[in-house]
């Protein structure tokens, strides 16, 4: 083999090495208003803010033996829009987790939605927008975009199902597994989520499942407990689909503060 040739083959696999180890040690989302990891039809009213401070820890010890420290992220949100029919929010996410990614630590989102019964009895919400959009170029601007649909139904709860794409020049994205194969550029977004109202209105429940072999890829349920009003706590643990790209599972702890 030539001596370029093997200096490129050599280049590839140690790429590849470096996007599973970074992804293994840790990836988190720049987070609009959610479920417990996948985005919801909610949005923020206007002229509300919505702070999050979200953790996740891994569950399990790297085959090393080495344990990936946790990952935090800080979100601001506001909704933006007047109209009752057709609903707004922007914010940004401050997440602290392993380089070369938290050298970057800035992240955008957005959501557009129309709630459900907006534009006639029965109608289902609908929410489309995008999340991960970070400020280097083929590291952190993951750009995940998506469509939503949800319906609530009596006694079974809300249930919602979409779409979602990625920019698969991302590091963090459709990373490199350990045999240099790329992950899943898209994949299904589903959940359920219900209020316990026979138990306490303040008990919320919910699973969520976002799909594709790539860092964000999971299989998620919690629970949250109203503390008062505008303050709440979900409690979750989440299974990625790839333990190659996603790394091991997460236990995470999530507080939500609205203002005012």
């Amino acid at each position: 083999m030539k001596p370029n040739a093997l200096l490129r083959r050599m280049s590839r696999i140690l790429l590849s090495a470096a996007l599973t180890c970074a992804v293994i040690a840790g990836t988190a989302h720049a987070t609009p208003s959610t479920q417990i990891w996948i985005p919801s039809t909610d949005v923020q009213a206007f002229k509300t803010f919505h702070f999050g401070f979200d953790t996740y820890i891994r569950a399990n010890r790297n085959d090393d033996g080495s344990r990936t420290p946790a990952i935090v992220d800080l979100g601001l949100t506001a909704g933006v829009l007047p109209f009752p029919k057709l609903q707004a929010e922007v914010g940004f996410d401050l997440i602290d987790q392993a380089d070369p990614f938290g050298k970057y630590p800035l992240y955008f989102n957005a959501k557009v939605g129309t709630p459900e019964d907006a534009w006639f009895k029965g109608s289902p919400a609908v929410a489309v927008g995008g999340y991960n959009f970070g400020t280097k170029s083929d590291v952190t601007d993951v750009n995940i975009v998506y469509g939503l649909v949800a319906k609530t139904l009596p006694v079974v709860g809300r249930l919602s199902a979409g779409y979602y794409g990625l920019n698969q020049d991302a590091a963090l994205a459709t990373v490199f597994d350990a045999n240099g194969v790329k992950g899943d550029s898209s994949g299904l977004l589903l959940s359920w989520d219900r209020t316990m109202t026979e138990i306490s209105d303040k008990l919320w429940l919910a699973v969520d499942y976002q799909g594709g072999d790539n860092a964000y890829g999971a299989l998620n349920f919690g629970l949250s407990w109203a503390f008062a009003k505008n303050v709440s706590v979900i409690f979750g643990y989440d299974i990625y689909n790839d333990k190659a790209r996603g790394g091991e599972n997460t236990y995470t702890v999530q507080l939500d503060i609205n203002f005012p």
